[in-house]
């Protein structure tokens, strides 16, 4: 699983920083969480095809975080891009849907995206849920509907090669079939996958907070993240102004990824009204040790 952090501005760009967007490259698949003015751009930069992202997964309708979707559709059209794009994001996914259809073809004669473009508007709970992984979202608190986004992987428990041969399923793919939950029959008898595979294992978690405020949601939803990424917008003595636009401090980032029992904490979507940041990381580090603050075109692996 690799993460690139596209863009770590919140509402106003910066020299070094642009509008809110991060990529995921896992399970095969190019997907994008959240997708600011400038994005395609940064794609470029961090040499990330867009033709090759699958999906995009919107938190909110701010412009901060949605106003690169227009010019991102349009480049995939213009360079022949035939797969399907699915994008998700909470209620009022529909009047983005109808913005972006009237800013990119005004004139009706003008023909329609020339590949499949599927619009899923969601809410709280499973998103997806494949043999690789799951993906869930979770309402959070904003001043508009918001939502989280976890991204888990699936791992299969471990297959005990020598106890199969003991109980004597022959080397093959009668082993391949048993590791994928299928019982077998050998020499009449059924030898079922419980009995050659190891505990369940857990496999890596990334959780996204998207804007908020800290609440319980989101402690709950980020629980045991190897990488929680939460927005860091003001330090801590601006808490008074986190809390009239309904957005978290450093500190408050630290709290939900420590009570959350995460790994890892990844601070973003930084206010410009600070050109030094180190204070947010050092305000957070006092509380939770082990926080990175994300810079644009950043690469994290897991």
């Amino acid at each position: 699983m690799e993460i690139t952090f596209l863009g770590t501005a919140s509402a106003v760009h910066s020299y070094t920083r642009s509008h809110s967007s991060i990529a995921l490259k896992a399970f095969g698949e190019t997907m994008l969480f959240d997708c600011g003015e400038g994005t395609q751009r940064q794609l470029i930069f961090a040499k990330i095809s867009p033709m090759k992202i699958s999906k995009i997964f919107i938190t909110h309708y701010h412009g901060d975080h949605i106003l690169g979707i227009p010019g991102l559709l349009q480049s995939m059209n213009f360079r022949g891009r035939e797969t399907k794009l699915t994008i998700y994001g909470p209620r009022g996914l529909e009047d983005l849907r109808q913005a972006v259809l009237n800013l990119s073809f005004p004139n009706l004669d003008f023909p329609n995206f020339n590949f499949p473009i599927e619009w899923i508007e969601i809410d709280s709970g499973t998103i997806i849920e494949n043999d690789e992984y799951v993906i869930k979202a979770q309402r959070v608190k904003h001043n508009t509907i918001t939502l989280a986004y976890s991204v888990e992987e699936l791992k299969k428990p471990r297959f005990l090669r020598q106890k199969a041969i003991d109980l004597g399923v022959p080397v093959g793919p009668d082993f391949g079939k048993l590791h994928n939950g299928q019982s077998v029959e050998v020499n009449g008898k059924i030898i079922k996958p419980e009995q050659v595979l190891g505990p369940p294992r857990k496999g890596n978690k990334i959780t996204y907070s998207g804007d908020t405020m800290p609440c319980e949601e989101i402690i709950g939803f980020a629980r045991d993240s190897n990488i929680l990424i939460y927005e860091s917008t003001y330090k801590e003595e601006d808490k008074d102004k986190a809390n009239q636009h309904a957005h978290s401090t450093s500190v408050d980032a630290a709290n939900i990824a420590l009570y959350s029992n995460s790994k890892e904490l990844i601070l973003t979507h930084f206010s410009t009204r600070y050109t030094e940041i180190d204070d947010l990381l050092e305000e957070a580090r006092e509380i939770f040790e082990n926080t990175k603050l994300a810079k644009d075109l950043m690469k994290v692996e897991l």
